[in-house]
């Protein structure tokens, strides 16, 4: 796992402007460094490297191929890169292999097989850059789920590229202004979508997507190219569906997460998982114990926080697994004292708030190994998010009522003191289709571009009908927006950074592209039966651990975050939230955000995921 960055463009130099963009991703990468470049094209490569696989100087980025066509700057791991090698000695195509690392094959592949169908053949995540001499052409390219981050743009002349926006920041070049379509964005999902980001011009390349650009092209002269579309995915696993028995779904299902699995297990560093105890962290470290001679490390945090604490179901799968277990239980103020360093850990705005727990896990598991396994993916692939549950059962007693008698309801009841969980009914009571109650259920604010002054929002999945997939069920069609925006831009974001940040490489099993193909094939009696999810996922994992230990209600990773806000972060709030503060600054209705907030402090409403998306916005533009 590393970090790359890169410049294109007379304005690329002097070195020290390198160095220092370079400098804001080492944690990605500190084991190595190196820059490359064409002073006639005024192109600089430049890369920090973890080293995971091939040690050795031979792994060395960024690298130029046998034929010294190619250079390339790679962060990432390629699972099937042994085979890849194989394929290629047997067409006659390897170079003479001057180490064992997956970046050295990539190289091989591309020069034998082209850019679409080098991406193709892999099994693994990544995003690179990837610069062929021959054609005067750069290629940027990130893997099918979006594991990998790859952010680019032009600010004037020059062409920006990399792992992390503050590499891009750094360089003198760097005018982006503040994007408020973005910022309007940010306070519905509480992350920015892709291909948005905070700044405008410039652009996260989307999941399995590729773009290639020629010396003296800009944005408008290129188009990004899909080599693997999740869409396509979902449309043809619908469309040619698992016919076999639950028997040989649950066989089918163990077979592809243990391959999986065993891909992922190839390490020349020590190598670890995260375990929460629940379904999917617990599927994977099964696997990986059955696979392994030696006891697996694993790692999980617990809260003393009464209903925040999950280390004690992960101890006890632990040592059913027999692996070697490693807990820590961590105080409120860990988590408070990481607070101030959010806005460097995650270089744009980003309100998630169990990126906190997720970084104490990774900073713990860092001590001991530099690979961790997690088990991120499940709920999106296997329908385990509670709202699959309930909305179908919500929706259809809701569609009993007819609308103008729930948009009369809702304006005689709007203003009144509600709770809760009736006031969350109240927002929903007046749309008119299923799609938009789930985008309302799924949205913090409601109505973000009326917050933000000046801050129309963008069409992403979940509100364009056109980027829809054909689904057989609402259920699926909900699955299908979680896999296509939330998994990518929130939950993969958070791990990403949150571990990156120490230095850790993370990696996904039930992300596998192969595993994500066969989800998509099975029938949703097999995903929710019963009115519990993830059937199919469980059955595979009640083979190796006791149905009882597993079964209890979800938790999630979560921190009392309401509570915080009236405690011990009411003064790092109240500063970030100051009336005069927010209409200097201009971003916000600074009425409206002091009304939700002296809300929340009285607790007529526990409001702190709304607060949460504006403190984090206002923690990074104090940073910036």
């Amino acid at each position: 796992m590393c970090g790359f960055n890169g410049v294109w463009g007379l304005n690329a130099t002097p070195n020290d402007i390198l160095e220092v963009s370079l400098g804001c991703i080492s944690h990605r990468g500190p084991n190595d460094s190196g820059v490359w470049s064409d002073s006639i094209c005024h192109l600089y490569l430049m890369h920090t490297r973890l080293a995971v696989v091939d040690l050795s100087p031979a792994g060395h980025q960024p690298m130029t191929s046998a034929g010294d066509r190619f250079v390339i700057a790679f962060n990432g791991e390629i699972y099937n890169h042994l085979d890849l090698r194989n394929q290629l000695e047997s067409q006659g195509s390897a170079p003479s292999w001057r180490g064992h690392s997956d970046t050295e094959t990539l190289l091989a592949c591309f020069s034998a097989w082209g850019i679409e169908g080098t991406l193709k053949a892999t099994v693994g995540m990544f995003a690179l850059a990837l610069w062929d001499k021959q054609e005067q052409q750069l290629t940027l390219a990130r893997d099918r789920l979006g594991e990998k981050p790859l952010y680019w743009g032009w600010c004037g002349d020059t062409l920006l590229f990399g792992s992390e926006l503050k590499a891009l920041n750094a360089h003198s070049a760097f005018n982006a202004q503040v994007d408020r379509g973005s910022l309007s964005l940010l306070l519905r999902y509480n992350y920015i979508p892709a291909p948005y980001t905070i700044y405008q011009g410039i652009e996260k390349l989307p999941a399995g997507q590729f773009v290639q650009i020629q010396n003296g092209q800009r944005r408008s002269d290129v188009q990004t190219k899909t080599y693997w579309q999740l869409n396509q995915v979902i449309e043809n696993g619908l469309a040619n569906p698992f016919t076999g028995t639950d028997a040989q779904a649950t066989d089918t299902l163990e077979q592809a997460i243990r391959k999986a699995v065993s891909g992922q297990m190839l390490s020349d560093v020590p190598l670890g998982a995260f375990l929460s105890g629940g379904v999917d962290s617990s599927t994977v470290v099964a696997l990986m114990q059955q696979q392994s001679k030696q006891p697996v490390r694993t790692f999980a945090i617990g809260f003393d926080e009464p209903g925040y604490n999950e280390a004690e179901y992960a101890k006890e799968v632990a040592q059913h697994l027999g692996t070697d277990h490693t807990e820590l239980y961590v105080s409120a103020q860990d988590a408070l004292d990481l607070v101030p360093r959010l806005p460097d850990i995650y270089c744009e705005p980003f309100a998630d708030s169990s990126q906190l727990p997720t970084f104490l896990v990774s900073r713990m598991a860092k001590q001991h190994v530099t690979v961790a396994l997690s088990g991120d993916g499940g709920d999106e692939l296997f329908g385990g998010y509670n709202p699959y549950q309930f909305a179908p059962r919500l929706w259809n007693k809701l569609q009993l009522l007819p609308l103008p008698l729930r948009q009369i309801a809702c304006r005689l009841l709007s203003g009144l003191p509600l709770p809760d969980k009736l006031e969350k009914l109240l927002r929903v009571l007046p749309v008119k289709d299923k799609e938009q109650f789930y985008q309302i259920l799924m949205s913090h604010w409601d109505n973000p571009g009326q917050l933000v002054v000046g801050g129309s929002e963008y069409p992403t999945l979940i509100n364009s009908t056109a980027q829809w997939p054909k689904t057989d069920s609402f259920e699926h069609w909900m699955m299908a927006m979680d896999a296509g925006q939330y998994m990518t831009d929130d939950i993969l974001v958070k791990v990403d950074r949150a571990a990156m940040a120490n230095s850790l490489e993370t990696r996904v099993p039930l992300l596998d592209h192969r595993v994500v193909e066969l989800a998509w094939q099975l029938p949703l009696h097999m995903k929710i039966r019963g009115g519990v999810g993830k059937w199919v996922l469980r059955e595979v994992l009640y083979r190796h651990v006791p149905r009882e230990m597993i079964e209890r209600p979800k938790k999630g990773f979560s921190v009392p975050l309401g509570q915080w806000l009236r405690g011990p972060l009411r003064d790092w709030a109240e500063a970030l939230l100051n009336k005069q503060r927010l209409e200097q600054e201009g971003y916000f209705n600074s009425g409206v955000v002091r009304r939700v907030w002296i809300d929340h402090l009285q607790g007529k409403r526990d409001h702190a995921r709304k607060l949460w998306s504006i403190l984090m916005f206002q923690a990074w533009l104090e940073k910036q």
